[in-house]
């Protein structure tokens, strides 16, 4: 499947396990994304994201969102949303 880049990791927290992820393009509750470093691989919906510990139904580049993992991330990872 197609994959188009929109953010970068930045921050992880293991309780609960929560990425920050700094947008460089636009995502929604319900995107499927990939998160990819280089020993991160995982594929997962997006449940839901806060920005500012608000909870937000979309995105856009230049924010700064909060969302549930299934597994843990790194600072740097990239995120792609699957087309």
């Amino acid at each position: 499947m197609p994959e188009l880049k929109v953010g970068t990791v930045s921050d992880f927290f293991a309780h609960p396990l929560v990425a920050g992820i700094s947008l460089t393009g636009t995502l929604s509750a319900g995107d499927l994304i990939h998160i990819k470093g280089h020993t991160t691989d995982i594929e997962f919906v997006v449940s839901s994201m806060q920005i500012d510990n608000t909870t937000v139904s979309s995105a856009r580049a230049g924010d700064a969102i909060g969302i549930k993992v299934t597994d843990r991330v790194r600072p740097g990872d990239i995120v792609y949303k699957v087309i």
